[in-house]
């Protein structure tokens, strides 16, 4: 059995600094047919679940503690007995969720995920959000950014605990260097490839992207 990519889209809100939001959001589910780790918990635990199927899941590693990215992470860590990881930086963040539920587990830089045969590695890429960080898979080719890095530029940096300076940082230091045809998945909308960004990556950018 080798290792795959599974996808799903869920709907639902983000809401930060007073203000709210309608998003869709992807679901990433990285394993082969008999485990799985997930990739951030948006809005539905049914619409999670029926990307995960009947694997069992090893981890729920959160990309950042936007409530469109974590907001069911307890419930389906409840039903699957999954831990919650997200990176410590991010955990001011997570509490304006979750203020009676800490993540289970730390994500550091440099850390390797074993699942199904492949392997993600812990890249941390601050800017939208001081913990976010981004998921490389090089025997997949791809790589899953969140909200660090879309399909035309870099997350939005306009908000509370964002820095456009930093993410923008984090993408040239942490991302570009990746191999250019490396598929980037995103954590809203379409996917691109590191090649495609590095050709428009300006250095007055971090303004850009989905709102959570």
């Amino acid at each position: 059995m080798s290792a795959r990519i599974d996808h799903g889209v869920a709907s639902g809100t983000f809401s930060l600094d007073g203000e709210t939001f309608d998003v869709d959001n992807n679901i990433w589910v990285v394993g082969d047919d008999t485990e799985c780790v997930v990739i951030d918990a948006p809005h539905s635990v049914e619409a999670i679940m029926q990307v995960v199927g009947d694997r069992t899941v090893r981890a729920i590693v959160c990309t950042h503690a936007h409530d469109d990215h974590v907001r069911v992470a307890p419930e389906l860590a409840a039903a699957t007995g999954a831990p919650i990881w997200l990176h410590p930086a991010d955990l001011p963040v997570w509490q304006l969720t979750h203020p009676d539920r800490r993540p289970d587990a730390e994500l550091v830089a440099g850390q390797r995920i074993d699942v199904g045969g492949t392997e993600l590695r812990v890249l941390h890429t601050p800017g939208h959000s001081p913990g976010s960080v981004c998921l490389a898979a090089p025997q997949l080719g791809a790589v899953f950014t969140g909200d660090t890095l879309f399909a035309g530029g870099p997350g939005a940096t306009g908000r509370s605990f964002s820095d456009a300076d930093l993410i923008v940082a984090s993408i040239r230091n942490q991302l570009l260097t990746l191999p250019a045809d490396t598929v980037v998945h995103t954590g809203h909308g379409d996917d691109t490839t590191i090649g495609a960004e590095a050709q428009g990556l300006q250095p007055d950018q971090g303004q850009g992207g989905e709102s959570g």
